[in-house]
């Protein structure tokens, strides 16, 4: 009989049983892709169409409250007074954002006199005129900016998210 040495044989268990992992995992991937079932698996996920509100509800630099994707995520929308990344409406200055910090999910504070939003808990700040940039703090992501279209009547409906909301795999699950 040979004499099979610990590093071998461990080497050869770990060979079979990722093997075994990924002949399991490759039929059901190939499965989702062709039923078109959603996973999160996936970059870009359906979002819903909301209406958030009407233009003639903003009035410039005050925050209105809502939720998208869901109602466990918490939107703040605001006219900004000035032409912001990704703004809609008249004069491009309508934005909305997750009210959560990227980094640790502290429930942020809209500064009009600045333009930005302020996480208590460590002091992050992000810039919404652009697009939610991190200006400083502990966050290493931008503030994920809610995705805004304005129809011919001037609703307001959230249509997306880019950026990834705090404490989530993935903005939707459903």
């Amino acid at each position: 009989m040979s004499e099979v040495s610990r590093r071998h044989f461990l080497k050869l268990g770990a060979c079979v049983v990722g093997g075994a992992c990924a002949a399991d995992a490759l039929p059901s991937l190939g499965q989702a892709a062709d039923n078109g079932d959603v996973t999160t698996l996936r970059t870009t996920l359906p979002y819903p169409r909301l209406k958030l509100a009407a233009i003639g509800q903003l009035t410039t630099e005050h925050e209105l409250l809502t939720t998208y994707p869901d109602q466990a995520s918490p939107v703040v929308l605001v006219k900004l007074g000035r032409p912001a990344h990704n703004g809609v409406g008249p004069d491009r200055d309508i934005v909305a954002f997750s009210r959560r910090c990227s980094h640790m999910g502290g429930a942020l504070a809209f500064r009009a006199e600045t333009g930005t939003f302020h996480c208590p808990l460590h002091y992050a700040m992000f810039d919404a005129r652009k697009g939610g940039l991190m200006v400083i703090g502990q966050a290493t992501d931008n503030l994920p900016q809610i995705e805004l279209e304005v129809d011919t009547t001037g609703d307001i409906y959230a249509v997306g998210v880019k950026g990834l909301l705090y404490g989530r795999q993935a903005n939707m699950l459903a």
